[in-house]
């Protein structure tokens, strides 16, 4: 049995896991959490990465001596660094308002339709690509002669070594889904210089080992490998559902909630564009064909907003609300800055008509029920742009610990949900670093034991979907 460190930095916290792994156990504890909590300037909202790299210092430490380390995280945002290496100010955070109107601009260039069929990543206004549109001509990014993705950045500053993962890579904008590899015409054509960006690099690939000052910091003895994983959290996390088949959708459930299916080749059509379907770069060759939708950030800003109440006494309350009452959009742009939540959901109903949730409890369910029927309508979607259809949908991430959520969603569906892999990107990201040492085999071998090691859960479809298909038509425009 070999020992694995996972650091999993998700939008609102990270964790350092342990996995121990063999070629018939796997085993997952957690050796140090810490919150991820962005700050706002004058200038605008960033993160506080080297807190989080702080945090990772200290987790290694808790750890003590492993086989090798892997690093995931959040997609999109970036850290610039000098001639001389060194970070020039602390990265943007993606919600930030910076692009506000950005993509406009870029489409000017490049029409949106020809932009997805080049590139398959759907239109969010935080792409990394609108990013460095947005940080063109400021001080910052003439002085750049390095980008680096979030979790390369913490691995460059563990190893000294630089790269970027393609998992995280792809969902920039600025890479080719068909080839996996950048898309140089289109960033020339953007005014994009690729060459601030290090070499790309593979899953499994060695990421250098650890510096002797993060040796002595850490108390490991060297050397320790850093090994690149799926390095964009959601990759990781798809790594380790727990299928058994290849007709199945999945929903990464955390901050976001991403749904969708895993393929082995884009959809790069017109109808998947208006869809806002991503086709985001998976292990061994797949693609994550998957639609963002917002996810738990929508209960975790109101949980903001009314002091942090108990969680569970919450979703209690919630599920003795009347279902479907109230359902709002999750996928809307509306939602995706933080502050004042519970009163634009509220808004949002009163606009289009239905009852208001006056109470937290019917706020919460107004959220879930919306959640689910975003899921419904995500896994649906999928099928028929794709042409797969499924049999089951697998639910990963944090969201496997909510049942109410759970079992909505497989109402909501019409499908059996399989709810496990709560620490799903953190099995992923052990799981691909277990590869790389010879532990486990492909990907199929990699799910068959979480399938054999992982407690799952299994919801059955409650009732039909009339009352689902009259929810989603409120959302219709009138």
């Amino acid at each position: 049995m070999q020992s694995y460190a996972a650091v999993d930095l998700g939008a609102s916290s990270g964790r350092v896991m342990v996995g121990r792994v063999s070629p018939d156990s796997l085993e997952l504890s957690e050796a140090h959490r810490f919150p991820n909590r962005p700050v706002r300037l004058a200038e605008g909202l960033h993160w506080d990465v080297l807190a989080l790299y702080d945090g990772i210092l200290q987790g290694l430490r808790t750890a003590g001596q492993v086989d090798s380390v892997g690093i995931d995280s959040w997609a999109v945002d970036y850290g610039l660094l000098d001639a001389d290496g060194a970070l020039l100010g602390n990265p943007v955070h993606y919600r930030d308002a910076r692009t506000e109107g950005v993509a406009e601009k870029v489409w000017a260039t490049v029409p949106a339709a020809e932009l997805y069929a080049a590139t398959g990543i759907q239109y969010a206004p935080f792409n990394t690509l609108y990013q460095l549109t947005a940080a063109r001509g400021r001080r910052q990014l003439s002085y750049a002669e390095r980008v680096l993705l979030v979790p390369d950045l913490m691995s460059y500053w563990l190893t000294g070594e630089q790269g970027t993962e393609l998992t995280n890579a792809s969902t920039t904008q600025l890479i080719d889904p068909r080839t996996r590899t950048w898309s140089y015409d289109l960033a020339h054509r953007l005014g994009v210089d690729l060459g601030l960006f290090a070499p790309l690099r593979q899953p499994g690939d060695p990421a250098g080992v650890l510096r002797p000052q993060v040796l002595e910091e850490t108390g490991l003895t060297g050397p320790v490998p850093v090994t690149a994983v799926g390095s964009h959290d959601t990759a990781s996390a798809v790594a380790a559902v727990p299928a058994t088949g290849g007709t199945f959708a999945y929903i990464c459930t955390g901050t976001w909630s991403l749904a969708g299916l895993e393929l082995t080749a884009p959809v790069l059509t017109e109808e998947s564009r208006t869809a806002n379907f991503t086709n985001e770069l998976g292990l061994d060759g797949t693609v994550r064909y998957l639609r963002n939708i917002m996810g738990l950030w929508l209960l975790q800003e109101c949980q903001r907003a009314w002091g942090e109440p108990d969680l569970g006494r919450l979703l209690r309350e919630a599920g003795a609300v009347p279902a479907l009452r109230s359902v709002v959009d999750a996928g809307d742009e509306t939602f995706l800055a933080p502050g004042r939540m519970p009163e634009r959901i509220a808004e949002a109903c009163r606009a289009s008509g239905q009852p208001v949730p006056a109470t937290r409890a019917e706020v919460t369910r107004c959220i879930l029920d919306s959640l689910a029927l975003a899921h419904r309508r995500a896994v649906e979607d999928a099928q028929r742009l794709a042409d797969h259809p499924v049999d089951v949908v697998y639910l990963v991430g944090g969201g496997t610990r909510n049942a109410l959520l759970c079992q909505l969603t497989a109402d909501a569906c019409g499908l059996p949900v399989v709810a496990g892999a709560t620490e799903a990107a953190a099995l992923g990201n052990v799981l691909v670093q277990a590869r790389a040492h010879g532990l486990v085999g492909d990907l199929a071998a990699m799910r068959r034991l979480l399938t054999r090691t992982q407690p799952l859960t299994r919801y059955a479809p409650r009732g039909d979907g009339a009352r689902w298909r009259e929810a989603e038509a409120r959302l219709a425009p009138r």
